[in-house]
Formats: C-alpha cells, structure tokens, sequence
C-alpha cells in the first residue's frame, strides 16, 4: 500500500462534513494510537466519492480506513516528535479548499445550501482535519528527506520495466520567452480613465453592474459571469493592489477607476464576511499603438542580439528584461503538468508557428502578440529542447524516469518506516474489517486482539 495519502480520499472525508445528510453512525472503526477513526467516516467518505461519480473498487471500504489509519499513524508520530504546524498554515489550506468547493458548486450560496452551513461554520469542521492533513505531510517529508538516488539506481529501475510497458510520449518541447508589455501614451490612459468613469456614472444611475461589465470589460476570464469573483483576503493569485481596493468598500459601494498591472479597474463589492468577500469589476486595457509597439521590437532586437553574441545568457535576460510575471522565476520557461515539457497542444496556439522553423538553442524574431488579457505585447522565444514521438528511454526521457525512481524509493523507506512503528502502537480494528487483505499488516499487530 503507498503512503502519499490521495488527495481524493482526503477530499472527500472532508467534503462528506460538508453535506447535509450524513450516515448516522458513531461505532469505532479502527484505533491508532490515541487516534480513533469512526465508521461514520468511512461511509460519508465513500458516499461523497460516489456522488462524485468516482468508480470504487470492491475493497473501497478497507481501502479508505487503510489510508486513515496511515495518516493517523503518521500525525501521531508528527506529534511525538513535536513537527510544527502554524495556524495560519491550516487557515491558508482550508481557505484554498473552500475556494475549490465554491468553485466545484458555483457559488459561496449553493455550496452553503448542498452543506447546510456556512462557510465559517465548515471552516470550524475543517479544522481539525486539515491540521491532520498537514501534520501527516510534515512527517512524511521528514521521513524521507535524506533519500536520493544515483544513476546507477535510476538504470537498475528502468531495466525492470518490460519493454511494451514503457509509456509513449507525443514531441515535446522546452520553451523559454520574454516578453515586453509596451506602456500605452498618456492619451490612451487618459481615454480608459473617462470610459471607466462613464461607467461608473451609468451604474450608479441605475444600469445594472453585472450586464455592463458583459458589455465593456476586458477581463475575459470574468465578463460572462459579469465580472464576478469569489475572493479570500489571504490568496495570493490576485492582484495585491486589486485585493486591496476590494476589502477598503462597503458593501454596494463602487470604488473609482484605479490602476494596476492589467489596465484600469472599478470594483464593486456584494458582500463580505470575514475574510471572504463577493466582488464584480470591469476592466479596461489602455491600447498601445503600432508607435509603441515598435519601441517592444526595438527593444528585443537588442535583447536577442546580446544573447546570440554570449554577452548575456538567456535566464539573466529574462530576469533583466522580461515583463512577463508567470516565466520571471523559471528563467523564462513555461511550465506545464510535467514540469518545463510540453507538449505542442500545450502551447499557445500563436506560439506554435513560431517555433516551427527554429532549431534547438535558436531564438526567433521579436513577434507581436495578445495574451489571455487581451494585453497586447512583444515577445521571443527560446527553443530549449525539442523531441520526437518515442517511447520512454534514459537518453531524452532521464528526468522523469529517475523522478519515478525516486518515488518508488521513497515508498520503500516508508513502508519500511510502518513496519516498524506500527509494532509501537496500540492497534485496534473492528472485526467488520479484519478479512480485509489491505489490512493485514495493521491486525498482525492488533494490540486489542493480542491483549
């Protein structure tokens, strides 16, 4: 049994505390320690993965309790060894999940009325669990800090696969750019300002917020919903000007246009509590003019032509030149699930032709291009690495193979580690589950069995 503790099974146990209608149920399942793990768990937990339309396996039952126990094990051990875990770390977890919830549900509304409750009150529900959470991650980071792995042992790894085993990759790419966001003249400041400000002005006559921000926001990752967001104080994905602006109004109030990053704002908030707070804004993007955009070329003509002659090498270009906040700290890389490779549906699509004609270490001309904001900028782009459709191999594919490796290694030395503490602990597990295979190793060492 691996010990990284699924994320799912650990959502869902906490997203079973979040609905309405949970299994009446208060007989112990198991017992770890001084950590008691209840049925009632078990079941909410399954019962919430089968809301969520996740296949069980037979064995789910013994499977989710295997996972508690483990994790029950490993904050025990974490406490013992007195692993610190802040408040404010748990308030920041919780605060991302609840997020997720109203994500997953639609609104801070609904996801009160599928739970029953509100918000602070699942927060209070969370509490404890998350701090379980976080202090079972803490321990197992500790347990296997130390490991590493040599070539030697990535080889021995790799060997032992069969070769119609190994996973075919599509090309893939390592991509590194920088980007300029030419700053539009004074007029066009000016003109965003008065747009923004007769906005406001009709809004505050009585034309509806959400219907003008439809109409006249840029922000495009908002203006279908009208320009809302679901915002926590302590996240930090936001804007820190824009999250500032939000938590300085009254409820309804409408702030004046302001500047940030992006453009220009008005933000108007809906509710508030605690914490947590509903807002809508429009944004409006001063346009740049092919004059500005010329001084963007210029500029990374010069950029390219330091980097191609080896005065400047191309991460402390990117940290000198770059306007571009998501590649600023990876030396211009774009990232992607599996770390700096992507694959060529993973890029933007007008970066595709782009890199098409490079070869591998060339950079390509300055191109004018639009982000996702609608924010037009200047940018090139570095061609790293570049690979053909294959099967997985030590020679391009090393780095996710040692990964691997690595991992598996990690299991080793924690199963290891269960074994021998699991002899430490008082054990018990309820007979419902003691023909369980995935919890044979906790009833060997039922304590309640052998007393």
């Amino acid at each position: 049994m691996k010990y990284i503790f699924s994320f799912a099974i650990l959502f869902c146990a906490m997203a079973a505390k979040a609905q309405p209608k949970k299994v009446v149920a208060d007989k112990i399942a198991a017992v770890v320690g001084n950590k008691v793990i209840l049925k009632s768990d078990i079941e909410n937990s399954l019962l919430d993965m089968q809301r969520q339309g996740i296949d069980l396996p037979p064995d789910a039952r013994c499977l989710t309790l295997e996972q508690a126990m483990g994790l029950k094990a490993l904050v025990l051990q974490a406490e013992k060894d007195s692993l610190p875990v802040t408040d404010e770390e748990v308030e920041l977890a919780i605060d991302n999940q609840i997020r997720g919830f109203i994500n997953a549900y639609g609104s801070k509304d609904e996801l009160e009325r599928v739970a029953g409750r509100t918000v602070y009150q699942i927060k209070e529900d969370f509490k404890q669990s998350f701090r379980d959470r976080k202090l079972a991650e803490s321990m197992r980071n500790k347990i296997v800090s130390n490991i590493t792995i040599t070539p030697n042992e990535v080889k021995e790894y790799f060997d032992k696969i069969p070769v119609d085993s190994l996973p075919l990759y599509e090309s893939e790419v390592e991509i590194g750019q920088i980007v300029v966001y030419p700053k539009a003249n004074r007029e066009a400041e000016e003109y965003a300002l008065e747009q923004l400000g007769n906005i406001k002005k009709q809004i505050e006559a009585g034309r509806d917020f959400g219907a003008m921000a439809k109409i006249y926001s840029e922000d495009e990752g908002s203006k279908d919903r009208g320009g809302q967001y679901e915002i926590n104080r302590t996240q930090r994905d936001m804007d820190p000007v824009w999250m500032s602006k939000a938590f300085t109004l009254k409820e309804g109030q409408i702030s004046n246009p302001f500047k940030t990053r992006f453009g220009y704002h008005i933000i108007q908030l809906l509710s508030r509590v605690g914490d947590d707070a509903v807002v809508r804004h429009i944004l409006i993007i001063p346009k740049v003019t092919q004059e500005e955009l010329k001084e963007g070329y210029a500029k990374l003509d010069s950029v390219r032509a330091k980097i191609i002659a080896h005065t400047m090498d191309f991460g402390t270009a990117v940290s000198k030149y770059s306007d571009d906040e998501s590649s600023k700290f990876t030396a211009g890389m774009l990232m992607g699930r599996e770390g700096t490779f992507l694959t060529i549906d993973q890029l933007d699509k007008s970066m595709i032709p782009l890199i098409e004609n490079l070869k591998v270490g060339e950079i390509s001309q300055p191109v004018e291009f639009t982000d996702e904001r609608g924010k037009k900028g200047v940018r090139i782009v570095y061609l790293k690495t570049k690979t053909e459709p294959h099967r997985e191999n030590l020679l391009n594919d090393y780095n996710k193979v040692a990964t691997r490796a690595l991992e598996e290694k990690k299991e080793e030395a924690l199963e290891k580690w269960f074994n021998d503490k699991i002899k430490t602990y008082y054990i018990m597990v309820d007979d419902e589950y003691k023909n369980c295979n995935a919890m044979k190793r906790w009833i060997v060492n039922d304590t309640a069995v052998k007393k």
